[in-house]
């Protein structure tokens, strides 16, 4: 007997356009640039739908000062 296989879920682009729909979707706002920022820097170009969520949901509770690069 074979064992199914099991799909990786499918990645998407970690875009300023995917960040908007799932911030709107999530929470009902956008996110600040800098938010937006931090979730891209974190996350790289590519991610699953669930982790841009828990990353888009995560970076509203965060300090300030943790998600603003230096200069």
């Amino acid at each position: 007997m074979k064992t199914p296989k099991v799909k990786a879920p499918p990645r998407l682009r970690v875009s300023e356009l995917n960040l908007r729909k799932a911030s709107e979707r999530l929470l009902g706002q956008h996110l600040v640039s800098s938010e937006m920022h931090y979730v891209q820097r974190n996350l790289g170009t590519t991610a699953t739908q669930q982790q841009i969520d828990e990353h888009v949901i995560a970076v509203r509770s965060l300090p300030w000062s943790s998600i603003v690069v230096p200069e």
